[in-house]
């Protein structure tokens, strides 16, 4: 058996094994932790009218987006504007974020106009490229002053409520990230606009950057307000990590852009009219009921004048109903006049990237009109024509046997069942042809 340890010995042990506990803590201090060194700069592209697409892309990467994988969120943006209900989605989406989202007005030559100067003031920081500007955030529906002066009294109820709400808003945006609130009340008042270096000095941004790379320098240490908590930001050296829109963000800014919209709804009611005309046909009414339902779709995430949707539907049933009637032009013209005056009304307002081109409402009109004069046409052609009756009309037709026995039977021929007799046995399917009649009783050959 072994003597056991001498006090002295343990002691030794002891300081031994403190002075490597101690040693192996100092060094994990001194090496950087693996969820620090891995954290990246998000970089999300906002490029174009701000709408559902752009909404729908943001609101879906910020939640995806781990706090303990990204540092921080950059919004590299390039807008006229756009919708006011997807613009606030965006907002509440950014306020809510645990992670610090800045806006990056870039590249060189790009804006942030209109809604683009909510989002900006939204975000923990602002900053803009060389060459950009910001603002114009008056409401588009409504517009500035033609003089371009402060409009402190419009002239009616309707337009002071909603200048009134988007001043307060972005006041209220401007004062929760401590920037300039004043300018910002000034931008939605007169529709004031302003570039990079002037923003700066106005302490509309935080800074100027010639790149991503460029901002993250620039904002590292900066103290940021995050989910109503303070931070310091810690973006230099940071992994830049750019999400592109995928196919879903692509499709649904397409169906959504207006004149997609109006045509698919065109497509789908042309499709249901010639298939209720002419039922059992499938093809028209399966494309037409898939193109209204995606119409439906995106007309209701657009700003939309819903009596002038109305009157293009009606407009396109009356040219249908002049089809199947044949009024001789009476509700067709009417048809006709109801699509143009709807067309025109359907999209009112004057949000950049969201109107209705006119060359898309002559297309329709010329094609609708187009169709409408090709349907009157041959009305008036069968009117004219000499109307065969009797036994001219079924001599030489061609139909189908359905039953036989013998030399008689039943056949099918313009829609209607007849008994038939022929010289020799015929097979129920075979087709026919009549080459004389005796009384009620057809007489046929194989065709």
């Amino acid at each position: 058996m072994h003597p056991p340890p001498t006090p002295r010995a343990l002691g030794s042990w002891h300081c031994r094994a403190a002075t490597m506990l101690v040693a192996a803590a100092a060094m994990v201090a001194l090496v950087p932790p693996a969820e620090a060194a891995a954290k990246q700069a998000l970089v999300l592209d906002i490029d174009g009218a701000i709408g559902p697409a752009n909404a729908d892309y943001l609101v879906r990467e910020l939640r995806a987006a781990k706090p303990s994988e990204i540092g921080v969120i950059v919004l590299r943006m390039n807008t006229p504007g756009g919708l006011d209900t997807s613009m606030r989605i965006m907002i509440s989406a950014i306020l809510a974020s645990p992670i610090p989202i800045a806006t990056y007005v870039g590249p060189k030559g790009a804006r942030a106009a209109s809604a683009g100067t909510y989002i900006a003031y939204a975000c923990a920081i602002a900053a803009m490229a060389p060459g950009t500007n910001i603002g114009a955030a008056t409401p588009v529906q409504l517009g500035a002053s033609p003089s371009g002066q402060k409009s402190a009294a419009p002239a009616d109820t309707e337009t002071r409520k909603v200048i009134n709400d988007a001043a307060a808003y972005i006041r209220s945006l401007a004062d929760f990230n401590g920037r300039n609130a004043d300018w910002a009340v000034e931008a939605v008042r007169t529709a004031a606009s302003i570039p990079a270096s002037e923003a700066l000095k106005l302490h509309v941004i935080d800074a100027i950057a010639d790149d991503v790379p460029d901002l993250l320098r620039k904002i590292d240490g900066h103290g940021v307000k995050v989910a109503g908590r303070s931070e310091i930001l810690a973006t230099a050296g940071l992994q830049i990590v750019t999400v592109a829109p995928d196919w879903r963000t692509e499709l649904l800014a397409i169906i959504t852009d207006p004149n997609v919209a109006f045509i698919l709804m065109l497509v789908g009611v042309y499709g249901l009219i010639f298939e209720f005309l002419n039922p059992g046909t499938m093809a028209p009414g399966l494309i037409g009921t898939i193109s209204l339902v995606v119409a439906l779709y995106a007309l209701n995430l657009l700003p939309i004048n819903y009596a002038g949707a109305g009157l293009v539907l009606l407009g396109a049933v009356l040219m249908g109903a002049e089809a199947h009637i044949g009024a001789f032009g009476a509700i067709g013209i009417g048809g006709i006049v109801a699509f143009v005056i709807g067309s025109i009304m359907m999209f009112p307002s004057r949000v950049p990237g969201f109107e209705l081109s006119p060359w898309v409402i002559a297309e329709a009109v010329v094609v609708t009109a187009g169709l409408f004069l090709f349907v009157l046409g041959m009305l008036f052609r069968s009117r004219r024509r000499v109307v065969v009756a009797g036994m001219r009309a079924l001599l030489g037709a061609e139909g189908e046997a359905l039953s036989w026995q013998g030399q008689h039977g039943r056949i099918l021929i313009k829609g209607e069942t007849w008994r038939a007799r022929a010289t020799a046995p015929l097979r129920p399917g075979t087709r026919v042809k009549v080459i004389d009649r005796d009384g009620l009783v057809l007489v046929v050959e194989p065709a």
